[in-house]
C-alpha cells in the first residue's frame, strides 16, 4: 500500500482518485488529509510518506529541506478561491473588486483560511485597509478548520477559501468565485517522499494524478488540471 499526506483542499479529490487507482491497478493508496501547515510540518520533521500532495510553495519548501524528491514532482491541479456566506443569508454582489470590497465592508466579520488562499486574501484585505482599525472583524480560521465552519457557527458573515473546500458543505451558500482582478489560483503539486521504498509505484500514481485521464474528476471537485 502506498501512503500519502495532503492538505484538506484536495481531500475529496484524492479520496476518489485513490479508489479509482485501486480499481484500475489493484494497488491501494491511503492518503491522510490534514491542514496544510500540519502536513508540511510533519514531513519536515521526518515523518515518512510515499507521496506528498500540497500547495506548490509547500512542496518547494520540502524540496529545499530534502524531504521530497524534486525530480518526482508533478503539478496536479489548480484551485481558485470562492466566496461564501451563511445559508439563507442574502447573496452579496461580487461582480468585481469594488463590489467585493463593499460586501466585506458591510460584514461584521470576514473569514479566511490559514492556507495559501488565506495568504492571498489577507494581502487583498490589507491593500483595502481592512485588517485593522475598521468595523469589520477579520478572522483567520485555525489550521485544519474550514472557513465553512466559521460561517456555519455564525462567527463570520462572509468567507473566502478554495472552492473545493466550500463545495457540498451544509449551512453555507457559495456565492461564486472571486472576480478576476483579485482571484488567485493555487497549484497543488505532488512528489515522492525521499524515504519511500516504492518510488516507482509512487511515481506512477503521481503521473496518473497529473494525466488527462482524470481531468473530468478534477472538474467535478471544483478544480482544473494544472
Amino acid at each position: 500500500m502506498l501512503t500519502g499526506i495532503s492538505s484538506m483542499a484536495t481531500r475529496q479529490l484524492l479520496a476518489e482518485l485513490a479508489d479509482a487507482w485501486q480499481q484500475k491497478t489493484g494497488a491501494s493508496v491511503a492518503i491522510e488529509s490534514v491542514g496544510g501547515v500540519a502536513a508540511t510540518t510533519r514531513v519536515l520533521e521526518g515523518e515518512s510518506f510515499d507521496v506528498v500532495v500540497l500547495a506548490s510553495d509547500a512542496i518547494d519548501k520540502l524540496a529545499a529541506a530534502a524531504r521530497i524528491d524534486p525530480s518526482s514532482r508533478v503539478d496536479i491541479v489548480g484551485s481558485d478561491i470562492a466566496i461564501a456566506v451563511r445559508g439563507g443569508s442574502p447573496l452579496p454582489d461580487i461582480r468585481n473588486e469594488e463590489a467585493v470590497r463593499d460586501a466585506v465592508g458591510r460584514a461584521s466579520a470576514v473569514g479566511y483560511s490559514s492556507g495559501p488562499s488565506g495568504t492571498h486574501v489577507r494581502r487583498v484585505l490589507e491593500r483595502w485597509g481592512m485588517t485593522g482599525g475598521t468595523s469589520t472583524k477579520v478572522v483567520q480560521a485555525p489550521p485544519g478548520v474550514p472557513v465553512a465552519t466559521l460561517l456555519a457557527r455564525n462567527e463570520v458573515d462572509i468567507g473566502f477559501q478554495q472552492f473545493s473546500e466550500l463545495m457540498n458543505v451544509d449551512g453555507i451558500t457559495i456565492v461564486g468565485p472571486m472576480p478576476p482582478a483579485i482571484q488567485a489560483t493555487t497549484v497543488f503539486a505532488g512528489a515522492a517522499g525521499v524515504t519511500t521504498a516504492r518510488r516507482d509505484d509512487a511515481q506512477a500514481f503521481l503521473a496518473w494524478l497529473a494525466s488527462a485521464e482524470v481531468e473530468d474528476v478534477k472538474r467535478r471537485h471544483g478544480m482544473t488540471s494544472a
